[in-house]
């Protein structure tokens, strides 16, 4: 029995786990990923595998296809999100899948409140200046308390996102519809987009859905304060980058920090690169040892058990 993964977090500490295939009978595929496979590279590995661990890579119904066509038995897609993942597909073509939900909560919500500072503040900004100018700027930044945040999304992340906010004493508006007072008293529910117009930083958290593709948009733009800041921890495609650019350039948006972009990596010649202030992450909220740890035993338990293999 063969499985393969392709979560870089995962494979960057795939020796931990070497063990627990072996002792299970399992032949381990572990290749070099820096983000994702490509549907040629998928369709031709994996019809001789029986599992497959999915990162960020398109298990698309032609790359299930191929795999069933072959020996593929099951697939769980490593961590929250599972836009990538064509799970009807799966079920029509009998496949088991599942995905590892309400597992980097907090690891997300940690980068997206330093995100929020960072902007504030101008670190990252200040320690680029110190290590590649020789530089020693002071650039004012803003106080965070008494600011206001739109935080689209109040799942796992959304929620312990807003507990970080509202410890820093921010005001904090909450688009989501399942949103409910009770979750966080101090958070206030609003229906996109009022209330906008209201907002020092504007922070994404939600999954990619077609109700959440583009939400940032050039619709939306006119709405929003000027000297706004916008910080995205969920999927690239909640903003449409052309509108974004467009909204820095104008000084509208006063800077971006961004772990997850519509291309990834980001493209060499975006105008995003261009601002200073901006911060960049490399779609990387959830990785941290312990998280890695936590979520890959996880994805490893649920995988056997749809494959039969003893741990």
């Amino acid at each position: 029995m063969k499985v393969l993964v392709t979560c870089p977090p995962m494979l960057g500490c795939i020796d931990a786990f070497r063990q627990i295939f072996a002792d299970a009978g399992v032949e381990l595929l572990a290749p070099k990923v820096t983000q994702t496979m490509s549907e040629d590279e998928l369709s031709a590995i994996l019809p001789d595998c029986e599992g497959w661990i999915i990162g960020d890579d398109p298990a698309t119904r032609r790359v299930l296809e191929a795999g069933k066509a072959g020996r593929l038995k099951a697939v769980v897609k490593w961590g929250v999100g599972v836009d990538n993942v064509d799970f009807a597909a799966a079920r029509e073509l009998g496949i088991p899948a599942v995905n590892t939900p309400g597992v980097f909560g907090r690891e997300v919500a940690d980068v997206a409140m330093n995100y929020v500072g960072g902007l504030a503040r101008h670190t990252f900004f200040i320690d680029r200046s110190i290590r590649t100018e020789n530089g020693w700027p002071k650039p004012a930044g803003i106080s965070l308390a008494g600011r206001t945040v739109a935080l689209v999304g109040h799942g796992d992340i959304g929620s312990n996102t807003a507990r970080r906010l509202l410890a820093a004493d921010m005001k904090v508006n909450v688009y989501d519809p399942a949103f409910k007072s009770a979750d966080n008293l101090a958070a206030t529910g609003r229906i996109w987009p009022e209330g906008l117009e209201e907002a020092d930083f504007l922070v994404f958290t939600c999954p990619l859905m077609p109700a959440t593709f583009h939400m940032f948009n050039a619709d939306i733009v006119p709405l929003l304060k000027p000297g706004v800041r916008v910080v995205n921890v969920g999927r690239g495609p909640v903003i449409d980058e052309q509108a974004l650019i467009a909204a820095q350039a104008a000084g509208i948006v006063h800077s971006v920090a961004l772990d997850v972009f519509e291309t990834e990596p980001l493209p060499s010649d975006s105008p995003l690169r261009t601002h200073p202030y901006n911060i960049f992450g490399s779609h990387n909220a959830s990785n941290t040892v312990d998280a890695v740890m936590r979520v890959s035993h996880q994805a490893i338990g649920l995988l056997f058990a749809s494959l039969g293999a003893a741990q």
